[in-house]
This record gives C-alpha cells, structure tokens and sequence, in this order.
C-alpha cells in the first residue's frame, strides 16, 4: 500500500493538495481536498492493463475552466449539504420556514452555488497493512447557503486491497437542517473508449421517485416491474433509450430495507472485463448517464467525455427529502449523527478467459 501527496494547485491563496492512494494490485485513487474530489481512479482491465475509469482533471484549473463552469457536471466532488434538488429552495426546520439558494431554475441544486464542493476541506491521511485513505473534514457555519445549524461534517475514503474503495460520511449539527450527501463520480469502465450505453447495469430496486414538471420529486413514485426501467436483471444500459432518447436521471429506492449495508447495483463493460459492484448503507440512489455533460470537456486528447460517456450512482438520501412524506432520514437533529456507508469494489468478470 502506497500514499503520496503532491501539489495540485491554488484556491484562494491556499494550496490545494492532491493525494495518491495505491494498493499492492495496482489500482489507485486520487482524491483532492479542493470539494473532495476524486480526480481519477485506474484499475486493470482483464489484460493487467491499468487505466483510469473516472472523469476528472490532472490540475486544479481543469475545474475553473470556462467550460467547466459553464456545464457544472460536478465531476467527482463531495456533494452537499443536500444532493439533488429541493423544490423551490424551500423547507421546514426547527418549527420555521426556510429558503436556500435556487441554482438550477427555480430548485436548490446539490448544496447551492457556494457548496461544499467547492471549497478546501481539512485532510489527514492514514494507512495500515491492508488499507490507505484519506480523511477530509470540514464546518459549515449556521447560514450556510440558507441552511440553519453549525454543520461539521467527516468524510473517509478508504483503498483497500480488495480493490474496495469506501466512502463514509458523518456528521452532527447544532439545529435541524437537510443534510444528504454523496459523492458524485462519473464511471467509465472502458477506460472513455466508448460511450456508457453499451455496460451492462442491475440496479436491485423496484421502484423509483417521478419527478414533476421541474424534475424534483415531489412524492409519486412509478413501479418498475413490466418497463424499461426494471434493471433487477443485468442488461446493457442503452435498452432504456428505447423509450428515453435523454437516459437516466432516476432516483432508483432500494428493495432493502432502509439503514442496511447491501449490495446494490453492479455494472459491467465486456471488452476491458471491467466489474464495479456498488454496496450501500443509503436507501437510493440517483442514477445518472450524462444526458447534459458537455462534449468540450476532457482530460487530454485520448480521454475525452461528453454525453453518455460516464454515469453516476449517487447513493443518498430521497431528493427532495425534507418536503416528502415518509422520506427516511432527510433531516438531522440535534444530538444525532449522520452516517453513511457507499463501497464501489472493481474486478474483472468471470465470464472473461
């Protein structure tokens, strides 16, 4: 197992580190303090082959570019206080109304326009025989984007040998505010060689979230049994074009019971042989496919992204949570701590010689 720390670039005035996480197969992981972020993830294909899944930039810049800015595909980052959106900025705490920012039409988007992926978090890191991580903390103050409550926030990223990377998340506050994260990589297991509409994906889930007419979800859901959306059985995830030319954008709820660590999802790409088992403590996910990332945006000349060319499984919370009915642990209370659990595994897939 290896860690090591290099300088990625400037925030502010302050350096913004950049940290290696090795193990001994080969597989790494380079996580930033700047939001978090997961800049790249290599793993070996079925030939041994090494080479980055995940998008993301090599600087710090790469995240300020114009194009960036103006697609905000959020690449990597920590999000939060509250991923996906929230109806009209609005909820209830703490017996008052509340309004936060409106940054995606007229809904609150993924924490507001100065999140927490957006800003330096505090980072230790650690390392024993059989794992390397990275410990990121940070506070958001009572206000914060509209949120009520002094916020502090833990989020460890463990690299196992197990070709394991785990994401767990805690937290405690002083008043009662949403608080959901997640973290919001985007996938490509062959290595951005293709378009993600050829993996195979299982989501085990029976149901997802409808949205309204804004796209939040507002309380209905939609069985997915007899649909295209029914991914309990693996099949490639271009299947769903057949009925949705934009892909997914669907918060799939889990069939397992809420606050159980459970497999959850698993996808696949035949040529590099590549597997990502997800497992999570949350009770969903928002299943994402790159409908509105940018063709402009890339890592180099060989590494380029765009539409449909990575996806995301944002284990979190319901959208819209704290304005939905029933929804499980939207909000978190004095007194309380938050925490959550999400390991995405890599191997190879035992149909491959």
């Amino acid at each position: 197992m290896k860690l090591s720390k290099s300088h990625f670039g400037s925030f502010n005035g302050t350096a913004a580190d950049l940290y290696t996480l090795e193990n001994d197969g080969g597989m790494t992981v380079k996580i930033t303090n700047y939001g978090g972020i997961v800049t790249a993830i290599s793993v070996p294909d079925k030939n041994g082959n090494s080479e980055n899944i995940a998008c993301g930039f090599d600087s710090l810049e790469g995240y300020f570019s114009d194009e960036y800015k103006a697609n905000s595909p959020y690449f990597g980052c920590l999000v939060g206080r509250y991923a996906g959106r929230i109806k009209n900025g609005k909820f209830s705490a703490n017996g008052k109304d509340y309004q936060v920012d409106t940054n995606d039409g007229p809904n609150h988007l993924h924490g507001g326009i100065n999140a927490l992926d957006k800003r330096l978090w505090e980072a230790e890191e650690f390392q024993s025989a059989g794992s390397v991580g990275l410990k990121l903390s940070i506070t958001s103050p009572d206000g914060d984007n509209g949120y009520p409550g002094n916020l502090d926030v833990t989020v460890v990223y463990t690299l196992t040998n197990d070709n394991e990377l785990s994401i767990d998340y805690s937290a405690t506050c002083d008043k009662e505010t949403p608080f959901a994260p997640t973290n919001h990589t985007y996938f490509n297991l062959s290595g951005f060689r293709e378009k993600v509409l050829g993996h195979e994906a299982r989501i085990i889930s029976d149901r997802f979230l409808l949205p309204d007419d804004t796209n939040v979800p507002v309380g209905a859901e939609k069985n997915v049994a007899s649909t295209v959306w029914d991914f309990n059985k693996a099949k490639p995830i271009g299947d769903v074009f057949e009925e949705e030319p934009k892909g997914f954008e669907n918060y799939y709820v889990f069939s397992k019971s809420v606050g159980t660590f459970e497999k959850v999802a698993e996808f696949s790409e035949e040529n590099s042989g590549r597997v990502m088992e997800v497992s999570s403590s949350e009770p969903g996910m928002l299943f994402y496919t790159g409908y509105y990332t940018s063709d402009s945006l890339k890592r180099n000349e060989q590494e380029v992204y765009g539409q449909f060319k990575g996806f995301c499984c944002e284990t979190a919370r319901y959208a819209n949570g704290p304005n939905i009915e029933g929804s499980p642990g939207s909000m978190l209370r004095p007194g309380e701590t938050f925490e959550s659990r999400t390991v995405f595994k890599f191997g190879i897939s035992t149909s491959v010689v």
